[in-house]
Formats: C-alpha cells, structure tokens, sequence
C-alpha cells in the first residue's frame, strides 16, 4: 500500500511513523493524560485499515486527519492538542518555501501527482520537467500574491478549481479560434521572420503548422483551425501546375490540348494535396511547443464554410486526404501504425452529406471508418448549431469551448465574426461539495449555490483583470499578426476583452452526483432531472447578470476535468467521507454527463444530454462508448444521423491500442495489482509495462496517451457500453 507525499512523490505507507508522531505528542502531556502504547498501535492499525479502504493512495493530510480523528475518538484531548499544534507549525515551516521540493521531485521523476497530470505529457523529457518547474512557481506566486486568500482557500480545498494557475503569473488566456485566413492571405510574421502569402498548398499547410506551434507557445489551452482557410491555395497549386505541365510538353515537342494538361496537372494537385496533408498530420505531432508538448490543435471539416463549385469539390479533395490519412495513423517507434493524439478532427454533418443521396455522403462514410479505427472525427450537427446559436455554424475552440453568437457583425464585411476569437480562461465550481455542504436541505443548498457562484465570479475577474493591460508585443503572433488580432505594437488587447469578442468560462462539474444526493437519484430520472436543469438554469443566470453589468462574455461551460476529477473527488471524501453514489469513486462527473456507470443506450444518453448542451453555451460535448465498430460501420453511420438530427456536437469512444511485447491490436485492460493499484495490463501477454505499449483513450475532449492519474483511469475502467 503506497501514500502520496505532499511533494507528490508516492511511497510505501509506514505506520511507524504514525506511532512516531503520536509518542512525540504523547510525551508532551502529563503521564495521567497520555495513551498507552496498546492504544497509539490502535490508532496506528486504524489509520492502516482506512487507508486500505480508500482504494487509493492516501495523501499525508488525510492520514494525518484520521490520526487525529484516531486520537479524539479515544478521549485523549490533551494529546490530540498537541499533535494538532505539531502540525500547525510544521505547516509553518512548509509555507516559507513551497516549490523547492516538488521542483526537485519533478526532476528526479518522483512525483506522481505530476507524472499523470496531463495525459498528453511525457514528464521524463526536460522540456516537459522545464514547463512542470515553472509552473510550480507560477502556482507558488499566483498562491501566495495574486489571487485573494478565499479563493486560494477554495481551490485547495476543492470547492472551485481555479484552471491553469501554473501560467497565471504570465498575461496568458485560455483558448484560440485562430484566423489562418489572415494570416496565410495577408502574410505573418513567425519568430521575427516575415512569412508572405503561399503560392501552394503544400507550403501553405506547412506555414500552418510552423504557426500552430508558435500560437500554442503563447497560450495554454487548445486551438483550432479550418480547412476552408487552406484550400484556396489548392487552386493556386492548380493553376501553377497547368502552367508547368504546358512548358514541359513544349519543350518535349508533344503536342496536347488543354484537357490533357488539365488531366495531367490534375494528378499532380492530388499529389499536393497528399503531401499538404501529411504535413499536418506528422509536423503537428512532432513539433514540441514551449510547455514540452504537441500542440492541442483542432482541425474543422465544414463543406458549406466555402461556396458552391470548384473551391467546395477541391475542400472535398482535402477532406477526404485528410481522413484516409488519419485512419492509416502513424508509426510509433516500432514501425506499427497507431492512433495519434493529434491533430483532433471535427467533421459537420449537414444536408448535402448526411443522407444516402446526399452528394458528399462518401465522405460521411469515410469519417464513420475513420471514427471507427482512430476515434476521430468528432462530429458537429449544423442543424442543432444553427438552433442553438442563432444560425451560425462554427468550431470549438480546441476540444469543447464555444464562442458566444456573434450578433452584431464583428467583421469587416460585416458578416458574424468568429476566428479570430478566443477564452479568457476558466474557474469552475464543484456542485458536489455544494450539494454535501446543504446537508440535503435545498434552501441552503441554494444560498451556497448564491455565495460560491460570486465566489467564482470574483475569481474570473481576477483572470480578466490579469489579461487588462496586457501589451500586444507578450505574443506578437497572435496580437499583431493575425492570428487573433493585428494590434500596433505597445497597444493593449483591452478592447479585445470587452463586447463580446473574447469568453470567460463558469466552469462546472458533478451535476450527476449533486442530484443524486439532493434527490437521491440520477439526474436522468424525471424527478432529478428537473433539479439538474433548475441547477444549470441558475448558472446561466448569473452568467447573463454579470455579462450585463460588465460588457464581459461570461459563458457557462461543461469542465473536461482531466486531474481535477481525482483532486475533487479526495476533497469531497476528506470532507464528507464516503457517501454511495456521491463520493465513493476516486473520480466525479464531469459536466452535465450521465454516470459512466449507467445502463443507458447511445440513442437515450445522446436525446438526454442535447437538452443540457442547450444550457451550456460556453461549452460542451457528449460522447457514447462503444466496442470495435470497424466490422459495423453501418451503426456507426446510424449513431451519426442520430446525432445530426438531435444533438450540437458528441463523438464515439472506442479502443485504440497497441501492445509492443507481443504485438496484439486491440483493447489493452485495466486491472488492479498486487497492492490494490490500477495498472494497464495486455490480455495476451500480461506486460504491464506502459512504455511498452500505445494506449489511445478519450480523456475529456481531446485523446490522452501518456496515461492518466488513478481517478480518472478509474473513471475510463468505470465506463460502461452505451451500443
């Protein structure tokens, strides 16, 4: 049985420490007061056998919580002082200096916490542990400087999650909807280089990956881009080709008429259209950003965002390279072909794709396999989109944050405004703890709803007070060459904050364990499921009295909780002990989602939680779990349509793994070892060593490979088929 260190190091539980720490206090009192020694061992078996059934690792604070418990239970209130005030001042001691030994366990790889933080970093590489350094100071200076005591308190006690503190000291924002259409049309400038207009596909795509690494190296969450923007330069590709393919006939005497060139030329776009692709594909997942990673990109499969005839069949062509690509996969270090993290794909379903005669419905087909092998694309309805936001369509910004409608006509042309747009960032509050802390007395539960949603508030505005100011020169890339904006140098993004342009997120997580302890069943029953959306409608509500008084987008925004799921999930047991179907998993809901426990088929889930993407304008997405589906890709077309006429935006999870021992293509398992422990096990050949095999799971949005912390691996363990 292994604890974690408050340096995040996780090591084997002593219990003699524990009758160390109770002797240090036992001393202190006069001898009629002390425990005897039967009783300390008692204590120290106590705390052993709650350990045992947490499940889990326990952290240092709660075993010295259940030492202290240990020693009121027994009377001794003379002793329980004491080891109380011990702590007190070792936590003294600890507050003068509170990065020097996480950065030195970071190093040295002994932090576990860390380790699974992000399932998309490797925390051995330097430049991963150089971003995990600063951030642990970032987090120190946000701590104990720049954000006011109660929200600090919050946070560490996991009553909110105030997101990405390890880049808050830095003027940096949450997510990108970026504008390639400026940049590649009117040129930019990438690392002080001047990068004029592509004169072909191939290179335009390579521009657009030299500026997706640049973009995410001056933000910290995820970005997106759409094809629509690239695929006029395969127009541009063609009509050099022809020209070429005219010379070269010429100057081999052979004589052709325009059809041949134009046939000729034609074979050759197709060939730059396969490169452009593959460029995407493989620089985005070998371009490594500042902070040690991939960059979080979204790639966006609209056919209907350019218009009719050639630049709507060529935006086809681009597509449909793009998806055989991506079921193809890329070689790992073996030469095997494996699912890749990124780029994530979003493909609209609309009209002239969706149906059996729709004209591109080839390619609907394609997406479907595709989906089926890589889980990818994810899918948007424009029919739902256009429902819920007043008739645009348009992509998350990176896995699930959405724009507010643009109503006024941000553009130049005045057409509605999108790329070019981005999220502030985000806080969100934990409904759970709200929930336990009523003690089911739905009055109260509203007046903490009242009181911790202001909370948040005044924590968001902390986020938007620290971006006001901001010069343009922090991030010239994406405040002065186009990429969201083309600022002068030395002005301030301050307009850009205002007025709809930019989000902030109310983030929110565990609506299905608040209901199940408010009414003590799911929110999918009748009963629960009018709580929940009383709930949901409450935070839309204060989003919409803060945009009024401000002039600032606040959004209300289903949480892809990645480590925070197991963070809250100990504070909720720490605080309220375990109480079935509320705090007995090491993981809580995320968002708005039905339990990943619940019986419930992908066509019921899928009907039930569109209601709740309405109320989620800042950001959601549902998803439905199903097995391999490459031998049925006829349900997988089913599932889409389904989506298409009843849900904005939702994606398939299936398997994607590869065990490099023994070779098996398939579903790698979660099993528990020896100590009780979650680890990834082969089915073939039983290696359980994760630098051995490729694991592709759905994390929160985007695909997670480098594996996870021991709630959320419980939380993917947990989840049950919905086909």
């Amino acid at each position: 049985m292994n604890i974690i260190k408050r340096s995040g190091e996780e090591v084997v539980f002593d219990g003699s420490k524990i009758v160390a720490a109770v002797e240090k206090a036992n001393h202190e009192v006069t001898e009629d007061k002390r425990l005897s020694d039967d009783e300390i061992r008692g204590i120290e078996e106590g705390v052993e056998q709650q350990c045992v059934e947490l499940n889990r690792a326990a952290s240092v604070e709660e075993i010295q919580d259940m030492v202290e418990n240990g020693i009121m239970d027994s009377g001794r209130f003379e002793v329980a002082r004491k080891y109380i005030t011990y702590r007190y001042k070792r936590a003294l001691v600890r507050k003068a200096n509170t990065t020097d030994e996480k950065i030195m366990t970071l190093i040295e790889l002994n932090n576990e916490e860390v380790k699974q933080e992000n399932s998309n970093k490797n925390p051995t590489v330097n430049s991963v542990q150089r971003d995990y350094m600063a951030g642990e100071v970032s987090k120190d200076l946000t701590r104990r400087f720049l954000l006011p005591e109660d929200v600090v308190r919050a946070h560490e006690e996991g009553i909110i999650h105030f997101h990405d503190a390890d880049y808050f000291a830095q003027h940096m924002h949450n997510c990108d909807l970026v504008n390639l259409e400026d940049m590649l049309q009117n040129g930019t400038v990438i690392s002080e280089t001047m990068i004029e207009k592509p004169k072909s596909f191939s290179t335009a795509c390579n521009i657009a990956t030299q500026a997706i690494a640049q973009i995410a190296s001056n933000q910290y969450g995820g970005q997106s881009i759409t094809l629509s923007h690239l695929v006029p330069f395969v127009d541009v590709s063609r009509k050099k080709f022809r020209e070429m393919v005219r010379e070269e006939f010429k100057a081999a005497g052979m004589k052709a008429d325009e059809e041949q060139i134009n046939q000729v030329a034609e074979l050759r776009v197709k060939e730059e259209v396969r490169r452009g692709c593959q460029v995407i594909q493989y620089q985005v997942i070998t371009l490594m950003t500042t902070n040690g990673q991939a960059p979080f990109i979204t790639v966006f499969m609209y056919l209907d965002e350019v218009e009719d005839g050639q630049m709507r069949e060529d935006l086809a062509m681009v597509i449909e390279e793009m998806l055989h690509q991506r079921i193809q996969g890329v070689k790992n270090e073996k030469g095997v072909y494996i699912t890749p993290a990124f780029p994530k794909l979003i493909y609209v379903l609309d009209e002239d794709n969706v149906h059996k005669d729709s004209k591109y419905y080839y390619l609907t087909e394609l997406a479907a396999k595709c989906t089926a092998k890589r889980l990818v694309p994810d899918y948007i309805s424009a029919k739902k989109m256009k429902e819920y936001k007043q008739g645009d369509v348009y992509p998350a910004m990176g896995c699930r944050s959405f724009l507010t409608p643009d109503t006024t006509g941000m553009g130049e042309d005045g057409k509605h405004k999108y790329y070019g747009r981005f999220n502030q960032g985000v806080v969100t509050i934990n409904l759970v703890d709200a929930a336990c802390s009523s003690g089911g007395d739905e009055k109260l539960f509203w007046e903490i709803m009242e009181e911790r949603t202001e909370l948040c508030h005044r924590a968001l505005l902390c986020r938007h007070e620290r971006l006001k100011g901001t010069p343009s020169d922090v991030a010239p890339i994406l405040w002065q060459y186009g990429a969201l904006a083309r600022l002068e140098k030395g002005e301030t993004i301050d307009k850009l904050l205002y007025n709809n342009y930019s989000t902030i997120s109310l983030g929110y997580a565990g609506l299905n364990e608040c209901t199940q302890y408010m009414k003590g069943v799911s929110h999918t029953d009748p009963e629960g499921k009018g709580f929940a959306i009383q709930v949901m409608q409450f935070m839309n509500d204060k989003c919409a009295k803060w945009r009024a008084e401000s002039n600032i987008s606040f959004s209300l925004y289903g949480t892809p909780l990645e480590s925070t799921t197991y963070k809250f999930a100990q504070c909720l047991q720490k605080r309220f002990g375990i109480i079935e179907g509320v705090t007995d998993k090491s993981y809580i809901t995320n968002s708005y989602h039905v339990h990943v426990t619940e019986q419930i088929d992908a066509f019921t889930k899928l009907k039930f939680e569109s209601e709740f993407q309405a109320l989620s304008p800042g950001g959601a997405i549902s998803y439905v779990e199903v097995p391999n589906m490459s031998n049925n890709i006829d349900a997988v077309l089913a599932i889409m349509t389904y989506i298409y006429d009843n849900i904005m935006y939702a994606e398939l999870n299936t398997k994607s793994d590869y065990c490099q021992c023994c070779g098996f293509d398939g579903e790698i398992l979660i099993n528990e070892d020896e100590e009780g422990k979650l680890v990834w096990e082969c089915p073939q050949c039983g290696n359980r060593d994760q630098t051995k095999m490729n694991v592709a799971r759905r994390t929160c949005g985007y695909i997670g490979t480098q594996y996870w912390n021991q709630g959320r691996t419980q939380e993917i363990r947990d989840r049950v088929l919905h086909v």
